[in-house]
């Protein structure tokens, strides 16, 4: 199980790092998981090692969300304030990812 999380934060670790180094606007965790499915093509047969622990954590990925909860609670006069912005920014950008899943989907079946 250490092997894994250890597997897991160096790809972590290795996005952050290229998107720092390299300035992208890119969230690092997104660049990792990108590093760590390439890998994981490359290489299947670690799937069968990261699995369980992988499992493992999104069976606790509540707890993940308890400081965005603390956050809204903290910063509610904020929230309140610019409703209107944060309302349209999470409805434009819910249909945008729905449309953009949609096109994958749909050019993944061709």
């Amino acid at each position: 199980m250490l092997n894994t999380l250890a597997t897991l934060l160096v790809f972590q670790t290795v996005g952050e790092g290229l998107s720092y180094a390299l300035a992208l606007p890119i969230p690092g965790p997104v660049i990792g998981m990108v590093l760590l499915f390439l890998y994981l093509v490359v290489k299947p047969d670690s799937l069968q090692t990261l699995a369980p622990t992988a499992l493992e954590l999104v069976k606790h990925l509540a707890l993940l969300f308890v400081p965005a909860g603390v956050g809204i609670m903290v910063h509610g006069q904020r929230i309140s304030d610019e409703w209107l912005p944060i309302t349209v920014a999470l409805v434009a950008s819910t249909i945008v990812s729905i449309a953009v899943t949609a096109a994958v989907v749909r050019w993944l079946q061709k």
